[in-house]
């Protein structure tokens, strides 16, 4: 959500060149698709922190501070000061995993001011993965790629402006996509099997009981799948890495969840999938186990703190077919929420089998437009979560949707922010309402060409072998 300012009356100063910044970026990103560019390290990196700093800075001094950054995230932070659990000190305004709290509090103890210390913490992990999105994307237009995610709107929005968390969340769980497919080329395969044929055929063959053995005896399937083989401990050193940094990411937040399939699919075997797999929950059990030792919870409290991180509540209406159904007013509304849920759930698993054979980042990049498309609820920021995919991986309608969604966002961000309670209110009617004109757009940009990877061609299936060349040329 972008909400009013967490000071009472409050408009925002620099909109106006945090809207010139923006179009900036826009352009050089088009410009250098069209140019082809491919700009080193040291370019990108000096764009993209130029951008985010320049933001940041001005929108620390700004009189207009987004409200959960100042009502939620700020008390989480000085709760972890004050020895208190961030989640239940809060007052529920933080209901995540401590892990970004501890942060919080550190810059807070060391004395740097809250408009700067609660930005700095997404402005550096989104500068962080302007190089991953490169490492992503992979090839030959590697740093293309890092360069129009430096100059993405919507990530210096949400980084700089809003502070809000999902940059961290992000960074994360692109390193443990890089990680888990490792070196060479960088576009692999999905599901090469059908579970579902093989588990009819081996029934045909052995019969029900016979399958069951074939599967779980012994010598069956599974324990071979399991069992250690010459040469796979670089892929479970992988799997472990990738892991860890994949609950480093469900610390920050626990959306990405969506993200472990396509983690997993990267992996080359099943056994390096259970290890990813089990390391993915290492992070986050221990930092919910610890908050005793690091937060001063009691254990009697811990029970609640798990209660309120489990608890969304149903507050829709701001983005998408609720948005019409709600009339532009976000508000709490159960049934909305809980068809939405359901719709959700449906719609992921539809998208995964449709492409259970593509490549795992455009399974991803499926999944989480996917999302967008159906949820209940959103906030700004959540259209984040897939630009990493994206533009590493673009689409024909990618930079229809990246344009979209941050001109949206933009309006949200800089122009409501320039008015009154009341008139941000009647703003907010036609601007929640007019995301739907975003939904086709976001489901054209899935990569529907893409439902299905195929390895490289071999040079010889390329094009024909060449004719001798003379010896006199």
């Amino acid at each position: 959500m972008v909400a009013r300012s967490g000071r009472l009356g409050a408009v925002m100063d620099y909109a106006i060149l945090t809207g010139f910044v923006l179009v900036l970026g826009v352009v050089l990103a088009l410009v250098a698709q069209w140019k082809g560019w491919r700009p080193s390290l040291l370019v990108v990196l000096g764009v993209g922190i130029a951008f985010r700093v320049l933001i940041m800075t001005t929108s620390a001094v700004d009189t207009w501070q987004p409200v959960d950054f100042i009502n939620s995230f700020k008390p989480a932070g000085e709760a972890v000061l004050n020895r208190e659990d961030p989640v239940l000190g809060s007052s529920g305004g933080w209901h995540f995993l401590p892990t970004i709290p501890y942060v919080y509090g550190l810059l807070l103890w060391l004395g740097i001011p809250w408009e700067i210390g609660g930005r700095l913490v997404t402005v550096v992990a989104d500068i962080a993965l302007i190089p991953l999105v490169g490492k992503l994307a992979g090839g030959p237009k590697a740093s293309l790629r890092a360069f129009q995610y430096a100059c993405n709107p919507l990530a210096i929005l949400v980084a700089s402006v809003h502070g809000q968390v999902e940059p961290v969340a992000l960074v994360f769980g692109v390193a443990a996509f890089v990680v888990a497919r490792g070196p060479g080329d960088p576009h692999r395969p999905g599901m090469t099997t059908n579970p579902v044929a093989l588990a009819r055929q081996s029934v045909a063959l052995h019969g029900l009981a016979g399958a069951v053995r074939h599967a779980f005896g012994p010598e069956g399937v599974l324990r071979g799948a399991l069992t250690p083989r010459e040469g796979d401990r670089q892929s479970l050193r992988r799997a472990l890495f990738a892991g860890l940094l994949m609950g480093l990411a469900l610390c920050a937040k626990s959306w990405p969840i969506w993200l472990i399939p396509g983690m997993l699919l990267l992996l080359p075997t099943f056994r390096a999938r259970a290890v990813a797999f089990v390391a993915t929950g290492i992070a986050p059990v221990f930092f919910l186990v610890t908050l005793p030792i690091f937060a001063g919870t009691s254990l009697s409290q811990i029970p609640e703190v798990i209660r309120v991180i489990q608890d969304v509540r149903p507050i829709v209406g701001q983005w998408g077919w609720t948005a019409i159904g709600m009339h532009g007013i976000n508000d709490l509304h159960q049934g909305f929420a809980t068809f939405g849920t359901r719709l959700i759930y449906v719609t992921m698993l539809v998208t995964a089998f449709l492409w259970r054979r593509a490549d795992p980042i455009d399974l991803t990049t499926a999944l989480l437009l996917a999302f967008m498309v159906t949820t209940p609820r959103l906030g700004a920021q959540y259209l984040l979560w897939f630009m990493p995919f994206l533009i590493a991986r673009p689409t024909r309608f990618a930079w229809p949707a990246i344009i979209g969604v941050s001109l949206w966002a933009g309006y949200g961000y800089l122009y409501m922010t320039q008015f009154d309670s009341a008139t941000w209110r009647s703003l907010h009617v036609y601007w929640s309402q007019a995301s739907v004109v975003l939904l086709p757009i976001l489901a054209l940009a899935m990569p529907w060409g893409r439902r299905v990877s195929r390895p490289p061609a071999a040079p010889s299936e390329e094009q024909p072998p060449s004719a001798p060349v003379p010896a006199s040329a």
